[in-house]
């Protein structure tokens, strides 16, 4: 495609000829290859401008900046707004894969990862092939790529919904974050379902207050008004959630469905029973009522079955077909995983790196009646600093014991994270815990203290294979390490 094509989309100043074949698009420099627009985006450590040169002399036929020429002589197109124009440019380049599929976007704190895995489940089982786009990886046709963001770059977004479109894909599901609707990541995907899972603190690093957050989440809900498909659009929002009822003034072009425990609710569930074998209930919607039985543990997943019941049944599937594909979705990666323990004791891996999310994963193992809840986990460095003492707080109170580690501390010192969390822990008095910064250490010393009846929840990596320290990424993954100590711990202990 012509360059002066893919400009049409917004206000530039160009520096360099637009009759030019375009042949791809990159962020990053070190993907640059022969006659490749390459957009300089802000950063906040580095500045793509930075890397101009490189990606000119890597084949580069154009770099597109907020600023002014630089003065070597590069092709150079100003925008005001990169991030935008890396959207605009991104759609025209891969002809508006968005337009040829159905796009279900899913937003909030929690739950998004296991409302993608379950819709895919459903809507795989009943003839609508579909694609994800996810915290855990992206995948579609039978493939999978690793996730670095849970919402890429709009060029990748992009790309990859026309990779869906190129093997017939009928259904694209994307789980948006609130830095992606920020920061212009799916600027321009016309969605045709938005399903809103719950606001809880988390973030703030970013946002500032909790209502920046939700003026966040709000824009994917807003986007429904356009409709150049001209099909309906609908919004799936939690009712139980108070900033739930707040988000439906937000979709007047929409038709809006509500879940729920309430009976209320367009899609509720009631007579909710939990176990080790799972989670039973009944689900009840205009559609039919029905007994569900979940493999999947916690309330918390009651509401990630009825958002994706709720995505399913007004998607035309049928609500006997929505009943036995929601009975037979299977196990999410990194979510409340169970690890082979051979020792009379479990262990337990989830992502829960949230004050809510880690409350819901202690409750639904609380109710499986452990001898001991032993708790490991720890927070994100350069992220939200004031969930730290609320995550100390919820898991000294709903554990036996706890052991507070290192997560990803990027470039903060661990053992002051650490201290930010036992300001939570102490201010309730608690004396439940430890603090072992190294993890695998930790992770160690609860499967050295575990008993017959216990369980271990390991919380905050979930499906992660890596952890972040300085500006290294090494290899670790919770299971993987778990699995090691529990090979040589001994059967008598």
């Amino acid at each position: 495609m012509i360059l002066s094509e893919l400009l049409s989309g917004f206000e530039y100043t160009n520096y360099c000829r637009t009759d030019i074949n375009v042949k791809g698009i990159a962020y990053d420099s070190r993907q640059v290859k022969k006659d490749f627009v390459f957009v300089a985006l802000p950063g906040t450590k580095t500045n793509g401008n930075s890397f101009a040169a490189d990606a000119v002399s890597a084949g580069a036929i154009a770099v597109v900046s907020a600023a002014t020429p630089q003065g070597n002589g590069l092709p150079w197109i100003t925008a005001i707004d990169p991030r935008k124009a890396l959207a605009e440019i991104s759609a025209r380049f891969y002809r508006n894969p968005d337009r040829k599929l159905n796009v279900i976007g899913i937003t909030g704190t929690n739950g998004k990862t296991t409302t993608s895995y379950f819709i895919e489940s459903i809507f795989n089982r009943n003839g609508v092939p579909s694609g994800v786009i996810g915290t855990v990886n992206y995948r579609y046709g039978g493939k999978t790529w690793p996730a670095p963001n849970t919402t890429p770059q709009s060029s990748d977004v992009y790309r990859i919904l026309s990779g869906m479109v190129r093997v017939k894909t009928m259904a694209a599901i994307i789980e948006v974050s609130s830095h992606a609707l920020m920061l212009e990541r799916v600027r321009g995907i016309e969605f045709d379902m938005a399903i809103f899972t719950n606001l809880t603190r988390d973030h703030l690093d970013f946002h500032q207050t909790m209502d920046e957050y939700f003026a966040a989440k709000s824009r994917l809900f807003a986007s429904l008004q356009n409709n150049s498909k001209k099909t309906p659009k609908c919004a799936i929002i939690n009712a139980d959630d108070p900033w739930g009822k707040k988000l439906k003034t937000f979709v007047p072009k929409a038709k809006i469905v509500t879940y729920g425990l309430s009976p209320a609710a367009d899609i509720s569930a009631g007579h909710i029973a939990l176990s080790g074998r799972g989670t039973d209930f009944v689900l009840s919607s205009p559609f039919g009522r029905s007994k569900i039985r979940l493999s999947h543990l916690g309330e918390h997943n009651v509401y990630n079955a009825l958002a994706a019941a709720a995505a399913a049944l007004y998607n035309g599937i049928t609500f006997d077909n929505v009943i036995e594909s929601l009975n037979a979705v299977p196990a999410v990666p990194g979510r409340l995983e169970q690890v082979a323990s051979g020792h009379g004791f479990t262990v337990v891996v989830d992502f829960a790196h949230t004050d809510d999310a880690l409350h819901n994963v202690i409750t639904a193992l609380r109710a499986l009646k452990p001898a001991r809840l032993i708790t490991v986990f720890g927070c994100g460095g350069d992220r939200d600093r004031s969930k730290r003492p609320l995550m100390g707080e919820v898991a000294t109170a709903g554990s036996d014991f706890v052991i507070v580690t290192s997560d990803n501390p990027r470039s903060e010192d661990p053992q002051k994270i650490a201290l930010d969390i036992e300001v939570g822990i102490r201010r309730r008095n608690r004396n439940n815990y430890q603090v072992t910064i190294d993890r695998e250490q930790a992770i160690a010393a609860a499967i050295a203290m575990a008993q017959k009846g216990d369980i271990i929840l390991l919380a905050g990596k979930g499906h992660e294979t890596y952890q972040i320290i300085g500006n290294q990424r090494i290899h670790f993954n919770d299971a993987e390490t778990a699995g090691k100590y529990l090979h040589g711990k001994s059967l008598s202990s």
